[in-house]
C-alpha cells in the first residue's frame, strides 16, 4: 500500500484533518498534502512514523493489500467491539439524535436542500419553523427523520427487507409533499444530470420483487453486496421522487441487521458518490462505489465512538 493511501486511511478512520496529521508526524500541514496528493514522498524517517500512526489506529502490521481490503478488514475487526449495534442506537438519546440530524442533513442536502445542519437541528429537535426557508423543505427534513424512526422501530438482525417496508419507507419520506407517495412510478422518468436509463415503468415491481429477494441473500462481503443493491435501485428508479433518499435509508438498513453502523455519506462528497454510482451503473465497476460506502460507514464509526 502506497503511503498516501496510508495517510487517507488514518484520516478516514480517525477523522483527523491534514494540520492534525502534521503535527503528528513532525513537518507542515503544505507538506502533509503534498503527500496526500502524491506530489511527492516523504523522507524515510518519516515513513516509519506514518507507518507507527497506521498501525496505532488500524492495528494492522501487513498493509501490502490494497486499501478496500484494509478498510473491509478494519470494519469488520471493529465493529466486534460492538456486541448489539442496533440496542447502542436506540437505548442513547444523544446518538440517536446526532445520526438522524447526520442522516437527515446530508441525504437531504444532497438532493438540493438549502438547509444548513443547524437550521435542520432547528427544525428537527425545536420544531421550528423558519421563515427564510420553503416549508416543503420543512416537509423533507421532519419526513426523514420519521422515516429513519420507523427503520429504527423496525430493524433487527434477522430482519426481511420487503416491499411493504420500502413502500412504507416511501409514504412517509413524501407524506405532503408527493401525490403519489407510497407508490410505484406509473410514468417514464430520467435521472437528471446523468446519461443513464432508467427501468420502463410497466416493469419496476416485477425488477422490485427480484432486488428485495437478492438485498435479502447473505453475502460473505457485506459492504461490496450492499454497492451492488444500491446500484441497482437507483437504476431502477421506482419512484416518481425520493429515489435516492429511499436508496441511502436502504442501506443503513442493510448495514444494520449485519451489525454495521449507519453510513454517513456526507453532502460534502455529493460529486464522488454520483461518480462511483454512475461507474457502477455503466460499467458495472462496483469497487469504487463499495469503499466509499466503507468510507461512509467509518464516519458513522467515528460519530459512535465520540458519543459512546
Amino acid at each position: 500500500m502506497k503511503i498516501y493511501e496510508k495517510l487517507k486511511i488514518i484520516k478516514g478512520i480517525t477523522g483527523f484533518t491534514q494540520g492534525k496529521i502534521a503535527q503528528e508526524v513532525g513537518v507542515s500541514f503544505a507538506t502533509v498534502n503534498s503527500w496526500i496528493n502524491e506530489r511527492s514522498l516523504p523522507h524515510k524517517r518519516h515513513q516509519k512514523k506514518i507507518n507507527n500512526l497506521f498501525y496505532k489506529h488500524t492495528g494492522i502490521k501487513k498493509t501490502d493489500q490494497d486499501s478496500l481490503t484494509v478498510k473491509n478488514r478494519f470494519l469488520r475487526d471493529r465493529i466486534k467491539q460492538y456486541r448489539d449495534i442496533i440496542s447502542l442506537i436506540k437505548n442513547n438519546s444523544d446518538l440517536y439524535d446526532e445520526f438522524v440530524l447526520s442522516l437527515t442533513y446530508n441525504s437531504n442536502s444532497i438532493e438540493g436542500s438549502t438547509l444548513t445542519k443547524e437550521e435542520t437541528a432547528d427544525i428537527l429537535f425545536e420544531n421550528l419553523t423558519l421563515s427564510n426557508k420553503d416549508l416543503k423543505e420543512h416537509f423533507e427534513a421532519k419526513n426523514h427523520q420519521l422515516a429513519l424512526k420507523y427503520l429504527f422501530e423496525q430493524i433487527s438482525y434477522r430482519f426481511k427487507i420487503s416491499e411493504s417496508f420500502i413502500l412504507k419507507l416511501h409514504e412517509i419520506l413524501m407524506r405532503g409533499i408527493l401525490e403519489d407517495a407510497g407508490q410505484y412510478r406509473n410514468h417514464a422518468i430520467r435521472i437528471v444530470g446523468v446519461n443513464i436509463p432508467t427501468t420502463n415503468f410497466l416493469k419496476v415491481p416485477l425488477l422490485m420483487k427480484q432486488l428485495i429477494k437478492g438485498a435479502n441473500k447473505k453475502s460473505k462481503n457485506v459492504i461490496k453486496h450492499i454497492a451492488e443493491v444500491h446500484s441497482r435501485f437507483e437504476k431502477i428508479h421506482p419512484f416518481s421522487d425520493g429515489n435516492g433518499r429511499i436508496g441511502r435509508i436502504l442501506i443503513q438498513t442493510m448495514l444494520l441487521r449485519e451489525k454495521y453502523p449507519p453510513a454517513v455519506i456526507e453532502q460534502k462528497k455529493k460529486r464522488f458518490y454520483y461518480k462511483y454510482l454512475n461507474l457502477s451503473q455503466r460499467q458495472l465497476e462496483f469497487e469504487p462505489l463499495e469503499e466509499f460506502i466503507c468510507d461512509s460507514i467509518l464516519v458513522g464509526l467515528r460519530i459512535i465512538t465520540q458519543r459512546n
